[in-house]
């Protein structure tokens, strides 16, 4: 199946708060955990998370490494309106900074100790800006850890995996996740990707039926 493109920024009010008060409590701890057991020598420094939604990632990680912040970086409006009231009732105000914007316009003040994502590569119509932003945002060395969805073979397995992980869910959140694996990458894809920008250091793995996984350190 031909990859389907999804629109690149969740930016309707509604869309983002169905998303943003869903509960991604397992998904999130366990992208965290995963993140701070491959990284136990990160403790401090400042991790960019690209695509950081409403923040709840950011808040989770910092809960576990205090000596860490975080540049979240997310172009949904909206949705960073819902992370700005998760990271002020976490009391992580000084230690989280919120950036709105492309994550191809980012400058930071000088390049990231780590980078994490998650679920953001799909909403990407060009890949390799995601992987050249990684590259260049990230101090040589530093850990790295994305996770995305992986594109199934054809919609009906699409639809079958909607209706096994989110039967119960909003509507709006079930076509969200229908499209999204539509416009997802396969594990051949993204391994093709970064080797042609020379990040062939970094280890894909496929962790289960929807998704798949980049860990690793940028040189």
């Amino acid at each position: 199946m031909e990859r389907i493109l999804e629109p690149e920024i969740m930016d309707g009010e509604e869309q983002a708060k169905v998303y943003a008060t869903a509960d991604f409590a397992e998904e999130n701890q366990g992208f965290v955990d995963q993140f701070l057991a491959l990284y136990p020598d990160l403790q401090e420094g400042t991790v960019l998370d690209l695509g950081c939604g409403p923040a709840d990632i950011p808040v989770r990680l910092l809960r576990s490494r205090p000596g860490l912040c975080v540049a979240a970086v997310d172009a949904s409006g909206p949705m960073l309106h819902w992370a700005e009231e998760a990271v002020r009732q976490a009391g992580l105000e000084d230690r989280i900074k919120l950036i709105c914007g492309r994550f191809q316009d980012v400058q930071l003040d000088g390049p990231a100790d780590a980078v994490i994502s998650n679920s953001l590569v799909h909403h990407v119509p060009n890949a390799f800006q995601f992987w050249y932003a990684l590259k260049t945002l990230a101090k040589p060395g530093a850990p790295v850890l994305i996770m995305d969805l992986l594109r199934p073979e054809t919609t009906e397995e699409a639809q079958a995996l909607v209706d096994q992980y989110a039967a119960d869910e909003p509507d709006q959140l079930r076509h969200d996740f229908y499209h999204s694996l539509l416009s997802a990458f396969t594990e051949d894809e993204i391994a093709a990707q970064m080797a042609e920008m020379n990040l062939s250091r970094l280890l894909i793995d496929v962790p289960d039926d929807r998704h798949w996984l980049v860990s690793g350190r940028v040189y």
